[in-house]
């Protein structure tokens, strides 16, 4: 059995055109000499002329490049869809395996029908054959042998074809004859002569088998297939053969509205399924999504939402078990947040509560202090002391006041224009006598410009005194780093220091109140565990942030941004959250002969000389 050629065409690539594309447009090396000036157009239709090719292939670009994105947009877009949602997970999932079980059984269904009718055309052809075969031999045989092969071959034709016509339709297949006979020398007879038969087809029958081949035959109208049967004739003819071709149009029909009729019914299946499919998965997603909309508002703070309970099947239990889960949060974000303003409460009124006592102890201790040189020696002692505790617990209950009026929301600010760089300097003139203290010297980095921005000076200044109080006690006795850095909608604040460093997960529970890295750790700043999260308060009433990281055994950075117009919110800092090298001073007007042991540190960090550091890092640990 043979079948017509495949025709093979080749058409160029997406990719190749792209290709010729970019070569179309690579420029052109210039050859090296003396440059021309290029002539100018000399009137607009010399300008036309030039500027429209390149916009017509730019327009062209243009128009291929458009589908091509509006469809990668699509793709996007549902493929975002997908990832989002179950129910078109569902439907997809029931279309694209609906449509391929219905792929294959419509192939299957075609096949095996296909299969069948050939095969019933087969069988009748075999049994035609025979009658014809036996209508050939006996006209051949009621032929005068002088006559010549081709008068007797279209004798015998013509026989069968009036037998065709003398029959009814419906009781025998439509076919055309074809007689070929071989005489002397190989030469052939074939009636009618434009017939034409496979060679192979020819071999099997040369051999005296009757065999049968489906092939596509040409003819006036164009080209149809049709099965060739094939049989060797008894006669004195030599080489007699007979050809029966019979047209397949009634089984291509019937195939072809197979065809139709199986793809109409898998539309209109496909169709049907999806509608189930969507009905039914609604009946899944329709309380998920209510589900997944309540847990949002009530996240969001709305305590009373609670799904709807209907039935008793899964989705009912799912809501019940979330309402249940709903009331019992609830009632516990009530407990919780009864406590926690209870806990306010009592912190502010005990604060306010020891603020009397406190000042009559403080006055008291004050007498004692200013006679303290006509007291003996441990009483003396006693007093100062007792005077240094008293600032310790002012400073306390000062923190206390501070965030108790955060907590109530009373907290305000007292903007005014200042140059923030005056800020950094006075709070550097603070800090610096404990710096001192541990061999800790400062380099301070700051603007040449003015930097006026409206900030509440004292908590700003409040902010860099808790942070570079902090990195003191942190800083091992090495040099801190103190940057500054406008940038188009805010300034930074960044302090480095290159001491113990943070643990992964610290950055964020240093500003958690009372918290402490190493409670063992020895502070000469007295803190109370209250600076660094009254610093953010402070920093978040400003619109702006206050940020840590450090790593440990490397060093710690705390970076403060502040908006340069009040009202705003910051969207990104002008410096780096990041533990930078050791630096050298910049500012001259942060005199580092003044401060004495801190300024003999700067000195020491830009000539590299720090040989005697590591001694004072181990007397610290020692102490």
């Amino acid at each position: 059995m043979t079948s017509p050629a495949d025709k093979d065409g080749e058409e160029l690539g997406g990719e190749q055109a792209r290709i010729l594309a970019r070569t179309s447009e690579a420029p052109k090396k210039a050859p090296e000499g003396p440059r021309k000036t290029p002539e100018r157009p000399k009137n607009k239709r010399d300008e036309d002329h030039i500027s429209a090719p390149r916009s017509a292939r730019e327009g062209l670009r243009e128009f291929f490049r458009s589908p091509l994105q509006t469809t990668e947009r699509m793709w996007d877009l549902l493929m975002l869809r997908w990832r989002t949602s179950i129910q078109l997970r569902v439907i997809g999932s029931v279309f694209l395996s609906s449509a391929l079980v219905i792929l294959i059984l419509g192939f299957v269904l075609i096949s095996f029908v296909g299969q069948q009718l050939l095969n019933q055309k087969y069988s009748s052809a075999t049994e035609e054959m025979d009658r014809a075969r036996a209508v050939v031999e006996e006209q051949i045989d009621s032929t005068d042998a002088s006559n010549p092969t081709s008068v007797r071959l279209t004798s015998a034709r013509a026989a069968l074809s009036e037998r065709q016509g003398g029959m009814e339709q419906s009781s025998v297949e439509v076919y055309e004859p074809v007689l070929i006979a071989r005489g002397v020398n190989d030469h052939e007879t074939i009636v009618p002569d434009t017939a034409n038969i496979p060679s192979e087809l020819r071999n099997f029958v040369q051999q005296g088998q009757v065999t049968y081949q489906y092939v596509t035959m040409d003819s006036t109208s164009g080209t149809y297939k049709a099965l060739i049967i094939g049989s060797p004739v008894s006669s004195d003819v030599s080489g007699l053969e007979l050809y029966l071709i019979m047209p397949l149009d009634s089984e291509e029909s019937t195939l072809a509205l197979m065809r139709g009729l199986l793809s109409a019914g898998g539309i209109v299946l496909l169709v049907l399924l999806v509608v189930i499919a969507w009905v039914f998965s609604q009946q899944l997603t329709v309380p998920i999504r209510t589900a997944s909309r309540i847990a949002e508002r009530f996240a969001a703070g709305h305590l009373r939402e609670r799904m709807v309970v209907d039935g008793q099947d899964e989705v009912a239990r799912l809501a019940t078990s979330f309402n249940g889960m709903a009331e019992k949060l609830s009632t516990q974000i009530q407990n919780l947040e009864e406590f926690g303003s209870l806990q306010r409460q009592f912190t502010s009124d005990v604060s306010h509560e020891l603020r009397t006592p406190l000042t009559t102890v403080r006055m008291a201790a004050d007498l004692i202090h200013d006679n303290a040189e006509n007291l003996d020696p441990i009483t003396a002692r006693a007093s100062a002391l007792m005077n240094k505790e008293l600032d310790r617990f002012e400073t306390l209950l000062g923190d206390l006041l501070e965030i108790s009026r955060h907590d109530a929301g009373v907290a305000n600010l007292s903007r005014e224009r200042v140059d923030v760089r005056g800020v950094v300097r006075s709070t550097l003139a603070q800090v610096r006598a404990i710096a001192e203290d541990v061999g800790t010297s400062f380099n301070v980095h700051l603007p040449e410009e003015p930097v006026l921005v409206e900030i509440d000076s004292r908590r700003v200044e409040r902010v860099l005194r808790n942070l570079m109080a902090n990195s003191v006690d942190h800083s091992e006795g090495k040099p801190i780093d103190i940057d500054m850095a406008v940038g188009k909608e805010s300034l930074a604040i960044t302090v480095v220091d290159h001491g113990v460093g943070l643990k992964p997960g610290e950055a964020e529970m240093v500003f958690q109140r009372f918290w402490r890295s190493d409670p063992s750790r020895e502070r000469r700043t007295g803190g109370t565990g209250l600076g660094l999260a009254i610093a953010k308060e402070d920093a978040q009433l400003h619109g702006g942030r206050l940020e840590a990281t450090g790593e440990l055994g490397v060093g710690s950075c705390f970076r403060l941004t502040l908006p340069l117009v009040s009202g705003t919110q910051v969207r990104q800092s002008p410096l780096p959250l990041k533990v930078t090298e050791l630096q050298e001073q910049t500012d001259p007007e942060v005199s580092g002969n003044a401060a004495g042991r801190a300024g003999r540190g700067v000195e020491e960090n830009k000539n590299k000389d720090n040989e005697n550091r590591p001694a004072e890092d181990g007397e610290e640990d020692q102490t």
